[in-house]
């Protein structure tokens, strides 16, 4: 399902970026300066001390929410001269799903609300691993399955930029592991730029080229960490001497 002309979703650069929020005790300040570049197709995680800013940024990326200073720029444009309906996407920790719409016609939303049909619906959902779940209903699938059928509906108008805020925190750690993997294969096929907000030290490393590293409210840069292992990876990685380390590293800059 690669993007037929695509060269893998595009650059996306945050050039001095604040964000503070009025409150009946004054200004606060979110974010205080930020300044980093995600290239075109490259899968980023973000971590940092909950509070910290994380959600808010991923926000201001994909055009939901003004950052109060800067300038947040997709391929050299400034938003919110780049249209992001229909380019960004977004997939949550809850999944939302309507109780009363099958697996199938909630996936089939984003494509109704905008009047777009660019990928089959189906096909996704045989993607995701829940082929012959169509016709259920969300109460009649597990946790694990909602994410999964969630992931399918934020690619159905085949965006160029996936925004994913703690996806899998909902999950117990098995099923997580198994997310974890299925969107290493997922993101290799659907040619995006990925960002992918995490508690987990161990999810970050595992699934990304990089890892941003904010810190305590306001939240500057604290860290920008490049992941050497090459692609695919497999489970066992995590054991791995050099894995371990970078992990470690990534903690004492959280700590």
């Amino acid at each position: 399902m690669t993007k037929q002309g695509s060269n893998g979703g595009p650059m996306i650069e945050l050039v001095s970026i604040k964000k503070t929020y009025r409150s009946s005790d004054g200004p606060v300040t979110a974010i205080s300066d930020l300044t980093f570049s995600i290239p075109s197709g490259q899968f980023a995680s973000i971590i940092g001390p909950s509070g910290c800013g994380k959600s808010t940024l991923l926000k201001m990326i994909g055009g939901l929410v003004d950052p109060s200073g800067g300038q947040i720029l997709v391929d050299g444009r400034p938003l919110p001269t780049v249209p992001t309906q229909g380019k960004f996407s977004f997939v949550f920790q809850n999944p939302v799903m309507l109780p009363w719409r099958t697996v199938l016609e909630n996936v089939e939303l984003p494509q109704q609300i905008l009047g777009r049909h660019n990928r089959d619906a189906a096909a996704l959902l045989e993607i995701v691993g829940l082929k012959g779940f169509e016709n259920k209903y969300p109460d009649e699938l597990s946790g694990g399955m909602q994410q999964r059928a969630a992931i399918a509906r934020a690619l159905t108008f085949d965006p160029d930029v996936l925004l994913m805020d703690e996806p899998f925190g909902a999950v117990d750690e098995l099923t997580r592991g198994e997310l974890n993997f299925e969107l290493l294969k997922l993101w290799k096929s659907i040619d995006v730029t990925l960002l992918f907000v995490t508690h987990s030290i161990e999810e970050a490393v595992f699934l990304s080229d990089r890892v941003i590293v904010l810190s305590e409210r306001p939240a500057v840069l604290a860290a920008d960490i490049e992941i050497p292992f090459e692609r695919p990876r497999s489970r066992d990685i995590k054991e791995h001497p050099e894995f371990q380390e970078i992990v470690k590293c990534l903690r004492e800059h959280l700590s």
